[in-house]
């Protein structure tokens, strides 16, 4: 064999008695076949199988066999985002004609998809309200195809109760879908509660480290695989093997991290409560909130986030004084080793409940930084928002205090 060909053909390698801890990385696009028979009958693999990268490598099947063993399902799907995930749990379901329910406290992308995009397609949309399964049964219709849910509620962190919801949705013949990203499989199995289909953005705790973008689609019944798989490989999309590689490494950490964020969260929200400018703190753990008899029934655990609202008086200052923050890093998402704050308007993504309050809620996500300086950095944002507030109700004595 001349040089050339050597230096593109590869030599096959034992790999006997080579068996490491961590998963291997396998990239490929082109998958080969011993014959010609082999191809043509590449069909007939099935969903296990392997016929071309895009469907799957074995890294990739890896993390999609450990998340269908979490989650209590037949069988999950790897998406390039948490959204994509949540998209193509509802797309491959609908047509022109059909109608869908959404939850009021969705993750805000999704009433986005469903305003523009379904209603393009020729597909009703209508939201309820998490903490009514009436409302549910008042707009549910025979042309409703799925209901998809969120629990806890994107920022407010209302919690439904799943299991009425579903029996609600199946006894009119239409799916349930819930978006599980908040608890993760380690604190929720809405499979195990009447849904029919979980979504997760691994980006968030499952990866752990704020530097990959994948989501998850989980089924309870394979009858539900082929919609998906199809409508996946019609429109091209998979996912990186590198990148599963990294999120199985971060799922490998997931229960030290998650157990400890709640922890610390759980105390933080307790001590938050008690300040005078904190009007209420959306926790579905703390004994107060509304649906915590739900969350202690269903749920296995809580999440390292949660959110806070302010009094009239200090909301308008709570954006200035995010500055006063040293750990907590200001952004988007949740779920790493870093701290994060986001300020998050509601009411404009509220059209099935009304929003009472100011229009600003503050959510925190708990990192795996030494705690004492964590809450030492929240005393510094609660310090000059309480300053803030005080100058404004007191503004002849901040101008004495300035010029004194």
């Amino acid at each position: 064999m001349k040089d050339l060909t050597q230096c593109v053909l590869t030599p096959a390698v034992s790999s006997e008695g080579f068996d490491p801890l961590g998963v291997g990385v396998h990239r490929g696009s082109t998958i080969v076949f011993k014959d010609a028979a082999a191809y043509a009958a590449r069909g007939e693999r099935g969903h296990q199988g392997y016929s071309y990268g895009l469907y799957g490598t074995p890294t990739t099947r890896t993390l999609e066999a450990k998340l269908t063993s979490l989650e209590g399902g037949a069988w999950s799907f790897l998406t390039p985002s948490g959204q994509a995930a949540n998209a193509l749990a509802i797309l491959p379901f609908v047509a022109a004609g059909d109608h869908v329910l959404i939850i009021d406290t969705a993750y805000p992308p999704m009433r986005d998809l469903a305003e523009s995009d379904l209603r393009r397609l020729g597909v009703d949309v209508d939201f309820f309200d998490p903490l009514s399964p009436e409302d549910l049964s008042r707009k549910i219709r025979d042309r409703t195809k799925i209901v998809w849910c969120e629990s806890p509620g994107s920022t407010t962190m209302e919690v439904l109760d799943l299991p009425r919801i579903a029996a609600i949705a199946h006894a009119r013949g239409a799916l349930v879908g819930v978006d599980n990203t908040w608890a993760t499989p380690l604190n929720f199995k809405p499979l195990l509660h009447g849904a029919d289909i979980v979504t997760e953005a691994l980006t968030k705790f499952v990866s752990g480290h704020s530097d990959i973008l994948m989501g998850s689609i989980t089924i309870a019944d394979e009858a539900l695989l082929q919609p998906i798989r199809s409508l996946m490989g019609r429109m091209g999309i998979g996912v990186s093997p590198d990148d599963a590689s990294l999120v199985l490494r971060g799922f490998e950490t997931l229960g030290v991290r998650l157990r400890h964020s709640e922890r610390v969260a759980l105390k933080f929200a307790r001590r938050m409560a008690e300040h005078p400018l904190v009007d209420a703190v959306l926790h579905p753990a703390l004994e107060s909130f509304a649906g915590h008899a739900v969350w202690k029934r269903d749920f296995l655990g809580s999440s390292g986030v949660f959110s806070m609202t302010f009094t009239d008086d200090a909301a308008p200052h709570v954006a200035a004084a995010l500055d006063a923050f040293r750990l907590f890093a200001i952004g988007a998402s949740w779920g790493g080793t870093r701290s994060l704050v986001a300020p998050m308007p509601v009411e404009r993504f509220r059209s099935a409940t009304a929003w009472r309050g100011p229009d600003l809620i503050l959510r925190l996500s708990i990192g795996l930084e030494d705690e004492d300086e964590l809450w030492a950095d929240i005393e510094r944002f609660l310090e000059r928002l309480e300053k803030s507030q005080s100058a404004q109700a007191n503004p002849g004595r901040a101008e004495g205090i300035r010029h004194g």
